[in-house]
């Protein structure tokens, strides 16, 4: 009590001292992007990004059927040099100038093949993993070795489908050939077996991607010659016997130089 007085008279009080603050916390900031973590598109923004890979592709057909056009004439005679008579005839008012664009066009497309290949791997990429493309990225410049090969024996067999073809013809079925058609035949066997060639690459990439299996592809050999066959016969368009052949003995090689690489992946 004697103490009680004493603290009462001197005036001085105890109170609870204040209770202790927690120390502020720093708001969390996000955690870092994890290497190779890619940024989630939403469709617009796929859409947008179609949209620009095919007006850059559009650009670059552009520009080379440009310079076809420039060169149309000279390749025009290079493509009627394994016809028995350097002539054809046109038909119509406006044939030489249509067949001076098909010519520009295929030229074109065959040029802008580099820019046109970069712009849909540039597309695909972003959805594969760093690991699938890292694998499949080689396989690129792959393709445009694969359909200049294409382009190549197209052009090797373009004499023997041509002899083939007219060795039909006699004093009856004269060969007075028209322009139009047989410009349509060469630049539609060109394009064909240049694109036909790329079915390794989309095989490999669909075994990269899990959807086809080297197992699933070697119990499947019948049904895919069946395939390449029709294939082949489809896509050539003069009706002849050494195209489809040729694109189709090609196609199978190709084939099982694929399946080959795809097992030693380990796929």
């Amino acid at each position: 009590m004697a103490n009680a007085g004493t603290l009462g008279e001197t005036g001085v009080t105890t109170r609870p001292g204040p209770s202790a603050e927690p120390p502020s916390v720093p708001p969390s900031s996000p955690p870092p992007a994890v290497a190779g973590e890619e940024k989630v598109m939403s469709l617009v923004d796929h859409l947008t990004e179609l949209r620009t890979r095919i007006v850059r592709s559009i650009l670059a057909i552009a520009v080379g059927t440009t310079i076809g056009f420039y060169f149309s004439r000279n390749v025009r005679d290079f493509l009627i040099s394994p016809l028995p008579t350097p002539q054809v005839q046109t038909l119509g008012p406006g044939d030489a100038f249509a067949i001076t664009l098909r010519i520009s066009l295929v030229i074109g497309v065959i040029l802008a093949m580099p820019v046109l290949l970069w712009q849909i791997w540039a597309f695909v990429s972003p959805g594969l993993t760093p690991n699938e493309r890292r694998v499949v990225r080689p396989w690129v410049p792959l393709a445009l070795g694969f359909f200049a090969l294409g382009v190549v024996i197209a052009w090797v067999i373009l004499p023997f489908a041509m002899q083939f073809l007219l060795s039909f013809n006699d004093d009856v079925l004269v060969a007075r050939l028209a322009a139009g058609p047989y410009f349509d035949f060469v630049t539609t066997l060109f394009l064909a077996f240049g694109l036909l060639m790329e079915f390794p690459i989309l095989l490999y990439g669909l075994s990269r991607v899990g959807i086809v299996t080297s197992q699933r592809l070697s119990s499947s050999r019948r049904i895919i010659i069946l395939g390449i066959a029709i294939f082949s016969a489809v896509a050539t368009p003069g009706g002849d016997l050494v195209s489809p052949t040729v694109l189709g003995l090609t196609m199978y090689g190709l084939f099982e130089a694929t399946l080959f690489v795809i097992k030693r992946s380990g796929r």
